[in-house]
């Protein structure tokens, strides 16, 4: 199975250039309230979460209690939940628990992305190879944001970013492509996200909170509308 865990580790470069330019512009935020590149890298390496960090590193800045900082980060990833529950439909019955846990403990938005639209069930080498490649990029962005401070200008930072958002295009469109029922989704669900983000009361919310029941509320009526087989392709 090791061409399974190599196939995970060629998905996942996208996605570790994209982690690199991101955390980059995180490990400025972060070395800005005196953690320092070793605390950077392992705080990212462990966490790999942009929201998550950016909230607990604000907090870190302002002196918060601990418990701020804990109830702050459960609320801002929250979405993880919800998404390593719908991997729990990818696996295959037999699949052991160990590498259950091990697999949701690699899961980001994006690793999520290229594991849910896995061909069959779900190899968890498959989203550990990916996780392999973009979790140290993650944190060494993060370090590297922190040693270079800032010299680089922020809009470049910001630029290099935009590839992150070119590889959830590059998911998302091929299967909308293959069934036009989950092209409308796709479609409503951006719709709602920019209405929501402008709303007076919803806007206010965690952008986890929203993407949370966003998802629910769309994957919910489109289940009900279109079924599908839940027959896994082998």
């Amino acid at each position: 199975m090791k061409h399974v865990f190599l196939a995970g580790v060629r998905d996942g470069i996208p996605i570790a250039l994209g982690y690199y330019a991101v955390a980059f512009s995180l490990g400025i935020i972060a070395g800005n309230v005196g953690l320092d590149a070793f605390m950077g890298f392992f705080a990212s390496f462990f966490t790999r979460a942009s929201a998550g960090e950016y909230a607990g590193y604000t907090l870190a800045g302002a002196q918060a209690a601990y418990i701020e900082v804990i109830g702050m980060s459960l609320i801002a990833n929250l979405r993880y939940l919800l998404m390593s529950t719908a991997l729990t439909q990818k696996f295959h019955p037999e699949t052991s628990l160990f590498k259950r846990t091990l697999t949701s403990a690699c899961i980001t938005d994006e690793i999520f992305g290229i594991s849910i639209a896995y061909k069959g069930y779900l190899e968890p080498r498959y989203t550990l190879g990916a996780a392999a490649i973009s979790t140290p990029a993650w944190a060494l962005g993060c370090m590297s944001g922190i040693i270079a401070g800032n010299i680089l200008p922020t809009n470049i930072v910001s630029a290099l970013s935009v590839a992150l958002y070119g590889m959830f295009i590059a998911i998302i469109i091929p299967p909308s492509k293959k069934d036009k029922n989950v092209g409308i989704a796709v479609c409503c669900s951006f719709a709602l996200s920019g209405i929501c983000a402008i709303m007076p009361v919803i806007s206010q919310w965690s952008s986890g909170t929203r993407t949370i029941l966003l998802t629910i509320i769309i994957s919910a009526v489109a289940a009900i509308i279109r079924p599908v087989n839940l027959q896994m392709d082998n």
